[in-house]
């Protein structure tokens, strides 16, 4: 990540500000505003194929789903992030057309610039977020799937899905996945 600007740190109201008028994503980042690199095809198209596949699992419920575009505001860490896909389902989020508040799933693609932070500091920060019910990690190297689910006692429990297992579930937004779905138009190398 490349920093916006060397001067004093941003508002979060003069970096949405900024970041309305910029031709380049950047994550904020307790003050500080950070460009986002681009994705490759292999990211891309996992992505889409899931958000496709969680949008038609959806269909006719107050659940929204959101892509690569729109940011996630975590205000207790004075951070907005970009995941790759994310749901809300509470009506507050419909309040504001560039970032929400109360994600209940989000998914983030890995790639090789951005796993470490994606598995470290980024996960840390998202477990802030109490509406967070699920927090999925799509591998773009192999057929692998990571996802830690907050349970009843608020502990977070993992568990990974490999394509021998042919399907794995979005317990939050109660939505099963057929790994072929989910990597189809995929070449992995």
């Amino acid at each position: 990540m490349i920093a916006l600007s060397d001067r004093s740190k941003l508002t979060p109201e003069e970096y949405l500000e900024l970041e309305g008028k910029s031709p380049i994503k950047h994550e904020y980042i307790d003050g500080l505003a950070y460009a986002m690199a681009g994705t490759t095809d292999t990211h891309n198209t996992i992505a889409l194929n899931l958000a496709l596949i969680i949008r038609n699992g959806l269909r006719g419920s107050d659940c929204r789903v959101y892509f690569a575009d729109v940011k996630v505001r975590l205000e207790q860490r004075n951070h907005f992030y970009y995941p790759d896909i994310f749901v809300t389902c509470k009506p507050q989020d419909r309040e504001v057309s560039t970032y929400k508040r109360f994600p209940k799933l989000i998914v983030e693609v890995l790639s090789e610039s951005t796993e470490a932070f994606d598995r470290g500091d980024k996960f840390n920060d998202y477990q802030t977020l109490e509406s967070l019910q699920e927090y999925v990690l799509v591998n773009s190297k192999d057929r692998r799937v990571e996802i830690f689910r907050r349970n009843e006692d608020g502990l977070w429990l993992f568990q990974t899905y490999t394509a021998t297992q042919i399907l794995f579930e979005l317990k939050s937004i109660d939505i099963t996945v057929a790994f072929t779905d989910l990597y189809e138009d995929v070449t992995l190398k």
